[in-house]
């Protein structure tokens, strides 16, 4: 499970919002200089803190510093199908318009037609799972005032 620690911000029935810290680093890394994320750090986009509604069947306050977490098997299919998915559509679909012998231009509308389609079906999907308690952060534990 990938966790992050945060503290609740308002609570809901078998929910809590919580607030996270945004970590980044870039300070760390030898490619800041010609890196787009360091360059939005710099410019204090990426110092935003993040807002995540937990489920959580624990008794908490406003204000109770919770750890939160993620099964990595969501996070590897989500990244597969937010990711892989648009450029398997793109390849495919232009690859298909090459085998059918068309024009540079039309491979090209092709291609874009085919990551447009895996877009939708990309949005389709998580709008249809967005409420499944199996596929939602839940708040792993609570962390006592005092503790690191």
């Amino acid at each position: 499970m990938i966790e992050e620690p945060g503290r609740v911000i308002a609570l809901e029935a078998g929910a809590v919002w919580v607030e996270t810290l945004r970590k980044s680093t870039c300070s760390s890394c030898s490619a800041n200089a010609g890196c787009g994320q360091g360059l939005m750090n710099k410019l204090g986009v990426g110092r935003n803190r993040g807002l995540v509604r937990a489920l959580s069947d624990l008794q908490l306050q406003v204000g109770d510093s919770v750890v939160i977490g993620v099964r990595e098997e969501l996070l590897l299919r989500g990244a597969f199908l937010v990711y892989l998915l648009p450029l398997v559509g793109l390849f495919t679909f232009a690859l298909f318009a090459q085998w059918l012998g068309l024009s540079e231009p039309l491979v090209i509308l092709f291609g874009l037609a085919g990551l447009v389609l895996a877009w939708l079906v990309v949005r389709w999907r998580s709008r249809r799972t967005a409420g499944d308690p199996a596929l939602q952060p839940v708040v792993v534990c609570a962390l006592l005032v005092g503790t690191v």
